[in-house]
């Protein structure tokens, strides 16, 4: 993938989305992908940051070290960061103490980049950006370049916003990927919302169902963000977790209750041996205890047996809950697992040839 096919200089493509969370970066790794099984040569940008690592000093995006990786992309074809949209960063720009021109500087990153065709990461909504003049419609405007818009869907009563977004980038808005469908919304999304786009001129490139995969999180970041202490299974922080359950009641309503869901969480006093055990015993990734008490020594056998990792947190339970419940859906996705699941949903959910077309990309060509 190393050499371009043809191209005197990239063709670029913002992927923005409409709201947080709603799969840019996702269908960005699974577009780019099924791109490269074309021949097509990729390059990627996120010129406004949202995950450094404070363990890294090189002021590289998380998303951009992870894109490059995974798509083993040279560095000659991955844009710089320009700036991270944190509160520091903000602050500074509204005291008016940051000068530098931000249009300029973006525009002057991609210009070396290399490929056939670059992804450009707008960041989380159309507007986040503006206070550096590098929204969406404003990076669009920059690059005179179309918009792929990445957008979570809620309802039906979604559709007029979706209206709104093309009146506001017009001929730019290149068209939409609807993501995170549920199930019972499927036939809704894609015989009545999907037709209705279409004839208001917005063409649907894809439309991927809701995962619980996607919104999973792994052991191992759920023991970075609680802080835990790892009691077992060191070797089992792979397991994903979906659910989250608390073990507060009688052991023969929680039996029931932890039967209802799968891959779960369960969090529960150390005290509490008759939870622990039959939380053990039904669909659980990982036992969380909280309370600074230790569990007996049949507990972490039995949960070895199982391989079932099981972490002490020098938390409250509340505390515990209000910490997971915000990770689960809102994790990245850097666990390999997911990143299968994508690559296959987009091929799978999304019309890549379509694509290709509305870009000037001949697929046979490359």
């Amino acid at each position: 993938m190393g050499e371009t096919t043809g191209y005197s200089r990239p063709k670029y493509l913002i992927v923005g989305s409409s709201e947080p969370y709603s799969g840019k970066t996702s269908t960005i790794l699974g577009l780019a992908e099924k791109l490269q099984t074309r021949g097509l040569n990729i390059g990627y940008s996120k010129p406004l940051g949202t995950c450094l690592n404070a363990t890294e000093k090189d002021g590289i995006d998380e998303d951009v070290r992870f894109l490059g990786k995974t798509l083993d992309l040279p560095q000659n074809n991955l844009g710089e960061t320009l700036l991270f949209l944190e509160p520091d960063t903000i602050a500074k720009q509204l005291q008016g103490h940051d000068r530098r021109d931000y249009p300029e500087s973006f525009v002057q990153s991609l210009q070396g980049l290399q490929g056939d065709l670059v992804l450009v990461e707008g960041p989380s909504t159309l507007d986040r950006g503006r206070l550096f003049d590098l929204s969406v419609p404003q990076m669009s405007a920059l690059l005179e370049s179309p918009v792929l818009l990445v957008t979570r869907f809620h309802s039906v009563l979604d559709t007029a916003a979706l209206i709104c977004v093309k009146e506001r980038l017009g001929d730019r808005l290149l068209g939409i990927v609807l993501t995170d469908i549920p199930a019972d919304e499927w036939e809704r999304a894609s015989h009545v919302v999907a037709p209705f786009l279409e004839g208001r001129g917005i063409p649907v490139f894809g439309l991927l169902p809701m995962s619980n995969l996607l919104h999973s999180v792994s052991v191992a970041e759920l023991v970075r963000r609680l802080k835990a202490e790892v009691l077992c299974c060191h070797d089992r922080l792979d397991l994903m977790v979906e659910t989250l359950r608390i073990g507060a009641m009688n052991v023969n309503s929680a039996l029931k209750y932890f039967s209802a869901a799968d891959n779960m969480a369960v969090i529960t006093g150390g005290d509490r041996t008759d939870i622990q055990l039959a939380a053990l015993e039904t669909a659980t990734n990982c036992l969380i205890l909280t309370g600074h008490l230790p569990p007996t020594p049949m507990i972490i056998s039995r949960a070895e047996e199982l391989e079932i990792p099981v972490l002490s947190v020098d938390l409250d339970t509340l505390t515990t809950v209000e910490i997971i419940e915000q990770t689960l859906g809102h994790v990245r996705l850097y666990e390999p697992i997911k990143v299968e699941y994508i690559k296959h949903a987009i091929a799978e959910h999304f019309a890549l040839d379509r694509l290709l077309d509305a870009l000037g990309l001949d697929p046979v060509a490359v």
